[in-house]
């Protein structure tokens, strides 16, 4: 009987795994409006496929990605509660595009080298796509 449940355990955790690798999450941001009156914004969830950053952007009601006023460290897989210290003064209203960018490309390994049109951790681009979530100050 012991080898039977081990047998059957083992099935169990290889079929997991094959199902874990077919079904894997496309990165993704969750976030909503908040109050950063304490100088943070964050991120409910965030999956990213690889080590990175969650690099918070001005932007406006054209939707475009503007100056950078604030990032957070992101782990490959799915990250909570990512937080970010805003490196300006924000108002109510002020909206922010959380996007995804990758450890790719600079000079340094965990540090954060993108400016507004660089490569270096730059934003990723499934299928051509940012990664991404706009919010509105409260």
């Amino acid at each position: 009987m012991k080898r039977i449940l081990t047998a059957s355990f083992g099935f169990a955790l290889m079929a997991g795994a094959a199902f874990a690798d077919d079904h894997a999450m496309a990165p993704m941001v969750e976030a909503m409006d908040q109050d950063v009156s304490n100088g943070i914004i964050s991120a409910s969830m965030i999956y990213a496929e690889e080590n990175g950053w969650m690099v918070v952007h001005r932007t406006d009601e054209m939707m475009k990605p503007g100056p950078v006023v604030g990032y957070a460290p992101l782990r490959a897989g799915e990250n909570t509660d990512v937080a970010a210290i805003l490196q300006e003064e924000v108002a109510a209203g002020d909206m922010f595009m959380l996007m995804i960018h990758s450890e790719d490309g600079g000079m340094a390994t965990g540090v954060f080298e993108y400016t507004l049109g660089a490569k270096e951790d730059g934003p990723i681009k499934p299928d051509g796509n940012l990664v991404m979530a706009i919010v509105s100050a409260m």
